[in-house]
């Protein structure tokens, strides 16, 4: 019996002889969020407060984001929730805690979150093959890609589980297969542009890449499917498109669309009322506007991604990106997970269901992910050789998203925060805020 399979066993049993102790701490871990909390009484000073906010407005001052807005809480207590700088920059409309940012990958989250509550169904197991549920998934590894398109496989070392979505070591879509897709793709365009055929519209919604031509998940997931794997799943990490598969997995076991199924199970029961992958035409002026960076000066940038989220028309929903919202929604999303599983009196997943997605390194040793880079079920797991900030306990766990929206809960601190911009990931900013929101309890 592997290492593992030995720790999933004790969960297990763990979870069947549930103590009283572990009762009444789920009974007392806070169902909502208290605003306005006395500082004093929670350990913290107005003058530690005040250094975020310097902190937040300094990042406004010098013009490296138009807009950001943070959030800690400590045992549920609000002790920060502010918001600085402008959702829209030429018009000088203030930027607010409820605005909406477009939060690409921290969509995926949710979606593991999802499929873990299938698992509590039994409708599925976390090491169950994929071909299981998808016969069509390839068995086979890509060796060599020739310059015509065509390529050598060999079998698989070990069939593909949905722990491997989960951690992004499937090998769908990875090293040589792009090589693959890229030689059609210019192959295609060779022919379109002889035949003088106009390209073809993307459909409306948020997409990986933005240029799928596919009206669902399930036919971007059945074309993927027909490509062998880029390298024994489970050997390596290769980030993305495996919770895309995962998503139309979801809607394979649950017979229900991403959307619905997410909603029911997630978004309806912790009130993340403002959180979705679409939305009604008047919603589109919550979203704070996008800027780029250009020789120290903000320059506006297409808002395709909230402009994308309007329509009556939607039909595509992926599981990798696409959710979008108010830092206070996914804020719950992180106290449920700091909570292990309970938030708005609801449970969402079991303890030892969670402890199984943040305590589980599931990648090898030497990956892509660089030195001491880990990940669960759904998420990165920090630890001594990789945090963002020494503040950081070694059990916290996190991810973020492609504009700058970023998170980390950590049950040893009892403490989340959350960190949202709305450019292109300025990975030097979070650190910072990070160990200000630490040192309010130092």
């Amino acid at each position: 019996m592997t290492m593992k399979k030995i720790f999933y066993f004790i969960l297990l049993i763990a979870g069947a002889l549930c103590t009283t102790d572990t009762i009444a701490q789920s009974a007392a871990a806070p169902q909502k969020f208290r605003q306005n909390p006395d500082l004093k009484k929670v350990g913290t000073t107005p003058a530690k407060v005040r250094s975020i906010d310097s902190l937040l407005q300094s990042f406004v001052d010098q013009k490296k984001v138009p807009c950001v807005v943070g959030f800690v809480a400590k045992g549920g207590n609000v002790v920060y929730k502010k918001a600085f700088g402008w959702k829209d920059l030429e018009n000088k409309v203030p930027a607010t805690v409820d605005d909406y940012y477009i939060m690409f990958s921290q969509t995926k989250a949710v979606t593991s979150v999802a499929f873990m509550t299938l698992v509590e169904k039994g409708l599925v197991k976390v090491d169950d093959p994929v071909a299981k549920y998808f016969p069509e998934i390839s068995d086979k590894v890509v060796t060599a890609v020739h310059p015509d398109g065509t390529y050598d496989t060999r079998p698989v070392s070990r069939p593909m589980t949905f722990a491997h979505l989960l951690s992004h070591s499937s090998g769908l879509g990875a090293g040589l297969v792009g090589k693959i897709r890229q030689i059609e793709r210019q192959k295609a365009d060779s022919t379109r542009k002889a035949s003088g055929e106009a390209t073809a519209s993307t459909p409306d919604g948020q997409r990986t890449g933005g240029t799928g031509s596919a009206r669902y998940l399930k036919d971007e997931m059945l074309a993927l499917a027909k490509y062998p794997l880029g390298f024994d799943p489970g050997s390596e990490w290769n980030y993305h498109v495996s919770t895309n598969m995962l998503a139309y997995m979801i809607e394979r076991i649950s017979g229900k669309p991403l959307r619905e199924y997410v909603k029911e199970t997630i978004l309806v029961p912790l009130g993340m009322n403002d959180t979705d992958w679409y939305f009604e035409p008047e919603k589109l002026s919550r979203f704070v506007k996008v800027y780029s960076a250009v020789n120290g000066n903000l320059e506006p940038a297409p808002n395709r991604f909230s402009e994308a989220t309007i329509s009556k028309n939607q039909t595509y929903a992926e599981g990798a990106i696409g959710l979008n919202g108010p830092i206070d929604d996914y804020a719950k999303f992180c106290q449920m997970l700091l909570n292990k599983g309970t938030f708005n009196g609801k449970r969402i997943l079991k303890p030892e269901t969670i402890d199984q997605m943040t305590k589980i390194n599931q990648l090898p040793e030497k990956n892509s992910g660089g030195k001491g880079f880990q990940f669960g079920l759904g998420f990165e797991l920090y630890n001594a050789e990789k945090k963002p900030t020494p503040e950081v306990s070694n059990s916290a766990f996190a991810w973020g998203g492609l504009y700058g929206t970023e998170y980390i809960i950590d049950p040893e601190n009892d403490l989340i925060a959350l960190f949202y911009i709305n450019m292109a990931r300025k990975e030097t900013l979070v650190p910072k805020f990070l160990s200000k929101a630490y040192q309010l309890f130092r």
